[in-house]
């Protein structure tokens, strides 16, 4: 892919990795991108480089632009090795005397990443510096969003916000810009994101939109380092964000779980049709073994009910059930009511694991649960039903 022109004189330089597969335990069956961008004016600017691999690539969308020695000055928003990686050999093509404006804990972090002697900038939030042609840059600490070191870098005139991880996706294709996809499959790609990187800062988050908009910027452009820009209205993403972060739920319930011999999945099923009884509006079952646990996470996020169900092996939860839960317990979801099941076959700790494991994320526990020894019966598949009917009915807040 070559460069883009996104503004006058602002280039699109970065790469798109089509094969990449899974990003730190997150699937990526639509790949992602390593956005970098490049300023062209008095003073020559690069925002944020690639993964080492991809290094190569980046200085040949650069050249195509502009000799990379005539950049002037290079910013690092954030010092994850997918958008640092490529520091080294940019900054040998740049010069090594050049500039390289990043904050506190980004100087800290780039020191100790990389051991090279680079020309460190340190800014602080609200800081701004001129670039000529009647253009200054603004950075804007955004510390644990979702780094110790992250920031964002405004280009003040333009009304173009680069912020880094925020406000991206895992996401390549041929389009650059929003108004080139569909919507619904923007903000998917948009939401899995969220869920699975940023849902564990979202106070942070909250903090920091509000801060924002109490700056007063305008933002005709919000270019994330990976996946669309958004250019044709910024507010899409800003105003899910702020949904997001507040951890609104809908009326959806998230049924997951795992089975030996089919047993616990008919106690899903039956869950299931209680849920959907009780008027639950979005009800997902979600065979944890059939799905990745990124997905499930995306799933679980707006979701108000969470029902857990798994047999009991070796006294213990099912790994994969288990994997998922770790998982979604480093993620911190708020708000969530649920309820655990399972069958056994002599021992039966399975259920009560659970509940311990879903106390210990917050989530409220009205139900004690059901555990069934081996095959459910009838009655026992109707009790099933009930518990699934009277947590959707608690979930919109009806009478149990």
């Amino acid at each position: 892919m070559r460069p883009v022109e996104i503004a006058p004189n602002v280039f699109e330089v970065g790469v798109r990795d089509w094969n990449i597969r899974d990003f730190h335990g997150y699937s990526t069956p639509a790949g992602t991108t390593y956005n970098a961008f490049l300023i062209r004016g008095e003073t020559n600017v690069l925002i944020d480089t690639v993964k080492a691999e991809f290094t190569e690539e980046l200085l040949s969308n650069i050249r195509a632009v502009m000799d990379p020695k005539d950049i002037d000055i290079v910013v690092s928003n954030h010092t994850e090795m997918d958008h640092s990686g490529g520091l080294p050999r940019i900054m040998a093509a740049v010069g090594q005397d050049k500039p390289l404006y990043c904050s506190k804990m980004g100087a800290k972090n780039l020191a100790r990443h990389f051991r090279e002697n680079w020309n460190l900038k340190e800014v602080s939030s609200s800081e701004e510096i001129s670039i000529g042609s009647g253009r200054t840059l603004m950075f804007i600490e955004t510390r644990m969003l979702h780094w110790p070191d992250s920031m964002f870098t405004y280009l003040k005139e333009d009304g173009i916000l680069f912020s880094s991880d925020a406000f991206g996706q895992h996401y390549a294709g041929s389009e650059i810009f929003d108004d080139q996809m569909d919507m619904s499959e923007l903000l998917f790609h948009a939401k899995k994101y969220y869920a699975n990187i940023l849902l564990p800062f979202s106070a942070l988050i909250a903090k920091l939109l509000k801060a924002v908009g109490e700056m007063g910027l305008k933002l005709n452009m919000v270019c994330p380092d990976h996946g669309i820009i958004w250019r044709k209205d910024p507010g899409v993403i800003l105003d899910a964000y702020d949904r997001w972060s507040r951890q609104e739920t809908q009326n959806k319930a998230v049924v997951i779980y795992d089975t030996m011999w089919h047993s616990t999945e008919m106690m899903a099923d039956a869950i299931v049709g209680g849920l959907v009884e009780a008027g639950v509006e979005q009800v997902r079952p979600i065979s944890v073994r059939r799905s990745h646990r990124s997905d499930i996470m995306t799933e679980i996020m707006d979701a108000k009910v969470v029902m857990v169900g798994s047999p009991t092996l070796n006294n213990q939860i099912f790994p994969a059930l288990m994997d998922v839960l770790t998982y979604m317990k480093g993620l911190k979801p708020q708000g969530k009511i649920a309820a655990a099941f399972g069958s056994y076959g002599w021992s039966g700790e399975a259920v009560k694991l659970l509940n311990a494991e879903l106390s210990a994320m917050g989530f409220e526990l009205p139900e004690e649960g059901i555990r069934i020894q081996y095959v459910p019966e009838r009655d026992q598949l109707t009790l099933c039903h009930g518990l699934g009917l009277r947590m959707g009915l608690r979930a919109q807040g009806r009478e149990v």
